[in-house]
This record gives structure tokens, C-alpha cells and sequence, in this order.
């Protein structure tokens, strides 16, 4: 009698943890990402390093070239302070 319903939950559960995973849509390591509109679907690929490199692979397509909004800039150095305050002389 137990049986069925460990199954049935077994079953469920496999289901639900086996759906598949969209894959990542915007690249964060490109600042520019071409969108493509078809009849299998629209499509968004990130993979421009500028604006100008994407309108040419955009020219002649339903495309369109749009801003990566996950773009990771890099990271800038920190700035080194000066070790002697301003107004104080040693």
C-alpha cells in the first residue's frame, strides 16, 4: 500500500528536478550583443567587442545590435594614496 504513493512521489520529483536549464542568455564578458528576430524564434548572441562590429554582422538581417546590460567592466586599479597628509610637512 506504501508503494504507490513513495513512486508516484519518487516520480514527481525526478521530473521536477530534471527540467531543463535555460542556457545564459547575455555573455558578461561582451559589451555588445546582436539580437536576430526569425521565424524559429528571436535569438541574442554577445559575443562584440563594439558597436561597429556588430552593425556589420547585423547589416542585411532582421537584427538589431543592442547594449549588454550584464556587461562586467573590468575592474579599475585602486588608486594609491599619498602617504603624507596635505599641510603637514615632514
Amino acid at each position: 500500500m506504501m508503494r504507490i504513493p513513495v513512486s508516484a512521489i519518487l516520480t514527481t520529483g525526478m521530473a521536477l528536478t530534471s527540467a531543463s536549464a535555460s542556457a545564459q542568455t547575455y555573455d558578461p564578458g561582451y559589451p555588445v550583443c546582436l539580437q536576430t528576430y526569425g521565424r524559429d524564434g528571436n535569438a541574442i548572441s554577445c559575443g562584440y567587442s563594439s558597436l561597429a562590429q556588430c552593425k556589420a554582422s547585423a547589416s542585411g538581417r532582421a537584427a538589431q545590435c543592442i547594449v549588454n546590460p550584464y556587461f562586467a567592466r573590468p575592474q579599475a586599479e585602486p588608486r594609491r594614496r599619498s602617504r603624507t597628509l596635505p599641510g603637514v610637512s615632514e
